[in-house]
C-alpha cells in the first residue's frame, strides 16, 4: 500500500444469502488488508449451542434466557476465518441444516441480537488495520457510522443456483423458496431486520462474476479511503 498510514477504514457489507456476501467480503479484506467478520457465524454459533443444549428454539423466552451464557469467540483473519464457541471449533457444525432451519428464529430474539451486537462493535472498534464486517444489519443497526456500506442483491434465481452450488446436491427450487422464506423473516423481524441504510451503495450482482463484484467493492473502499 502507497500510503501504509491508510486510516483503518470500516466497511459494513449487508444484504440477503445468496449473494456472493462471503466470499466478496473476504476476499475485499484480503486484498485490502483488513480483518474480516462474517456475523452471520456468530448467529449460527449461538444458534448451535441452543441446539446442542436442548433449548426450545420455538421459544423465544427460553433463548432470552440463555442468550448469555455460550461464550462466542470470532477470528478475523480472512485468509483463515475462526469461530469457537465454548473454546470449540465449530466452524463446520454451524452450516448444517439444522442450525440453517433454526438461525432465523434464534437471531430474531432481541437478547441475542443486543448480546451479539455487541461483540461485533467491539470487535470493529479493536481493529487496529480496518475491518470488513458482513451481515443484515451493519450499515443500519451494528455500525451505523461505518466509513463505507454495501448492499449486494442478487435475483432469487441467481441466489438459488449459487446457495445450491454451495450445498451439494441441493435441489434449486427448494433452496430458492428458503431463500424466499428467509429473506421473508429478516426482512419483517422486530429487532434489526435486514435492510439498506440510506446511505448505502445497492451492488446487483446477479450477473456479475465474484472478480467483478469485488473489484467493484475495492475500488469504492480505495476511494473511501483516498477521500479521507
Amino acid at each position: 500500500m502507497e500510503n501504509g498510514a491508510a486510516q483503518p477504514v470500516i466497511v459494513a457489507i449487508d444484504g440477503p444469502a445468496g449473494t456472493g456476501k462471503s466470499s466478496t467480503s473476504k476476499a475485499v479484506a484480503a486484498q485490502l488488508g483488513l480483518s474480516y467478520l462474517d456475523t452471520g457465524a456468530q448467529y449460527r454459533a449461538m444458534t448451535w449451542w441452543m441446539v446442542t443444549n436442548g433449548i426450545d428454539v420455538a421459544d423465544p423466552s427460553e433463548i432470552a434466557a440463555a442468550a448469555g451464557k455460550p461464550e462466542i469467540v470470532s477470528g478475523t483473519d480472512p485468509a483463515n476465518p475462526t469461530i469457537t464457541v465454548d473454546g470449540t471449533d465449530v466452524a463446520g457444525p454451524i452450516r448444517t441444516q439444522e442450525v440453517s432451519g433454526a438461525v432465523s428464529a434464534v437471531s430474531a430474539v432481541p437478547e441475542v441480537r443486543a448480546r451479539i451486537t455487541e461483540l461485533q462493535r467491539s470487535l470493529a472498534a479493536s481493529t487496529g488495520v480496518g475491518i470488513v464486517v458482513e451481515g443484515r444489519d451493519i450499515g443500519t443497526t451494528v455500525l451505523p457510522d461505518a466509513d463505507l456500506k454495501i448492499f449486494l442483491t442478487a435475483s432469487p434465481e441467481a441466489r438459488a443456483a449459487r446457495r445450491s452450488g454451495e450445498l451439494k446436491g441441493a435441489d434449486v427450487n427448494a433452496t430458492r423458496e428458503a431463500l424466499i422464506k428467509r429473506d421473508a423473516a429478516d426482512s419483517t423481524r422486530k429487532t434489526s431486520p435486514l435492510a439498506k441504510a440510506e446511505d448505502a451503495v445497492e451492488v446487483d450482482t446477479t450477473e456479475l462474476t465474484l472478480a467483478q463484484v469485488v473489484e467493484c467493492v475495492v475500488t469504492l473502499v480505495e476511494e473511501k479511503r483516498a477521500g479521507k
